[in-house]
C-alpha cells in the first residue's frame, strides 16, 4: 500500500509540474500585450505607403503591413489598427476614406 501511495504522489507531482511549465509562456505574452492597443485613428498615409501621420497629434507611425493600405497612398483615411506607441508602428486591420467624415464635421462647426 505504501508503494502505491508513493507512485500516485509522484505522478501527481509530475502532472502539476508539467501544467506549471505549460502556463509560463502564456503569462509572458500577457505581459507584452499592453504595448500594442487597438484604436481608430485618422490621418494621412504617405505617398510611398510606408508611414502614417496622425491628425490628432501629428505623430508619424511606420506601417508594419503596407500591403493593407495599397492603393490609398497619399490619402486621408481612418484606420482601425493596433498601435504600438513605444515602437511608433501601426498594424492596419482595416481602413476607410476619411473624406466624407471630414465634410460632415466641418459643416457642423
Amino acid at each position: 500500500m505504501r508503494k502505491l501511495m508513493t507512485i500516485v504522489f509522484a505522478l501527481s507531482l509530475l502532472t502539476a509540474l508539467s501544467l506549471m511549465a505549460q502556463d509560463t509562456p502564456q503569462q509572458d505574452n500577457m505581459k507584452s500585450a499592453p504595448s500594442a492597443k487597438a484604436a481608430h485613428i485618422t490621418g494621412k498615409i504617405s505617398d510611398d505607403g510606408k508611414t502614417f501621420v496622425s491628425d490628432s497629434d501629428g505623430k508619424s507611425y511606420t506601417i508594419s503591413n503596407p500591403d493593407a493600405v495599397k492603393g490609398h497612398e497619399g490619402h486621408h483615411v481612418t484606420l482601425k489598427a493596433n498601435v504600438s506607441a513605444d515602437k511608433s508602428t501601426v498594424d492596419v486591420v482595416s481602413l476607410k476614406m476619411a473624406g466624407d467624415t471630414m465634410k460632415k464635421n466641418s459643416s457642423q462647426n
